[in-house]
């Protein structure tokens, strides 16, 4: 299975939230893009492709203490809420439709969310995880998935962050004790090889 994570508007896309904050996009952007072909792989080797959504109800009432304390700002400026578009996937990428995209109030897209339940239908035990941002949803998700006894397999070069810096510890981290770290074209000769397994 392909998991790409939050390559939403908000992050990605020069009129998203977080573009008007002035936040460098070019990473973010440039991820997406690499996301979306490497879902035109897996799809072609008949591994599953699966887009998660950052995304909050209108009045943020599911957003519990990431809203009300730790990140209050996302809501003061109108992100990621769900039907304003902010949260829709970016302009870069074109899920097809065939592909299943999860919508998550949380960092990690294995909480409160139907990921486990379609892991267990599918029998899958081996997932590639690429997105957005590598330090927060990326990094939270891959840690839930390495507890459960998947086999996880990160893409390096087609995630991001806003700091180039909180990027490389995040992926260190994972791959001191969550994942195996890879890079694009290790995936791509994966889905090319045994897309199937993947």
């Amino acid at each position: 299975m392909l998991l790409l994570i939050d390559l939403q508007k908000s992050f990605c896309d020069p009129d998203g939230s977080m573009a008007r904050q002035g936040w460098d996009i070019a990473g973010l952007s440039d991820a997406a893009r690499r996301c979306n072909e490497l879902a035109v792989l897996a799809r072609r080797a008949g591994a599953p492709v699966v887009w998660t959504r950052m995304m909050f109800e209108p009045d943020y009432s599911d957003g519990g203490r990431l809203i009300s304390a730790l990140r209050p700002n996302l809501a003061r400026i109108g992100a990621l809420k769900r039907g304003s578009g902010d949260a829709e996937l970016s302009q870069l990428v074109e899920p097809a439709a065939g592909d299943a995209i999860i919508d998550k109030a949380r960092f990690s897209a294995h909480y409160a969310t139907p990921l486990e339940a379609m892991l267990r239908a599918r029998g899958t035990n081996e997932i590639v995880v690429a997105g957005v941002t590598t330090s927060m949803c990326v990094e939270s998700t891959v840690r839930d998935l390495g507890q459960r006894d998947y086999h996880v397999r990160v893409v390096e070069d087609a995630c991001a962050d806003f700091d180039t810096q909180r990027h490389e510890n995040s992926i260190g981290t994972m791959g001191f004790g969550f994942a195996e770290i890879i890079d694009f074209r290790s995936a791509a000769e994966a889905f090319g090889r045994d897309g199937s397994h993947v």
